[in-house]
């Protein structure tokens, strides 16, 4: 899938690696990002770790990603919940040139991620803590 806004494509190994964290759970979370040649969006990253701080441990501190993560979470009436979340980082540090480029290529990522229950901006990392993911998480629930 192409996005009409960058020309970016969507590299199939992303698709095949997020079918694999929705349906298989083989991982927590998939973080992506563009090809050195800005042509493609691609796998940067899986990991099957539960601790969350290492989800935010693999953003980097000035440059844009995208990630998925398979949320886990307890409802006030103590069962359990599963939301995949799209993480769209964009730190306040990264270059003006690559924020644009992320930005204008996010749809045909997120568009091809069929089954995405809450997105997140997140510009520092208090937007993309735990604590903002639950509270998001579990509006909808």
């Amino acid at each position: 899938m192409l996005s009409k806004a960058s020309g970016v494509g969507v590299n199939d190994q992303c698709l095949t690696e997020y079918q694999a964290l929705k349906l298989k759970k083989t991982h927590k979370y998939i973080v992506f990002t563009l090809s050195k040649d800005f042509t493609e969006i691609i796998v940067e990253k899986t990991s099957s770790s539960q601790n969350y701080d290492d989800f935010v441990g693999d953003l980097p501190e000035t440059e844009c990603r995208w990630a998925v993560y398979d949320f886990e979470f307890e409802k006030e009436d103590g069962g359990k919940r599963n939301k995949i979340s799209f993480i769209s980082w964009s730190p306040d540090d990264a270059k003006i040139k690559q924020k644009m480029l992320f930005a204008s290529s996010k749809d045909a990522l997120r568009r091809s991620l069929v089954g995405v229950a809450v997105e997140i901006q997140g510009t520092d990392y208090s937007e993309v803590a735990f604590e903002s993911l639950l509270d998001k998480a579990s509006r909808g629930a």
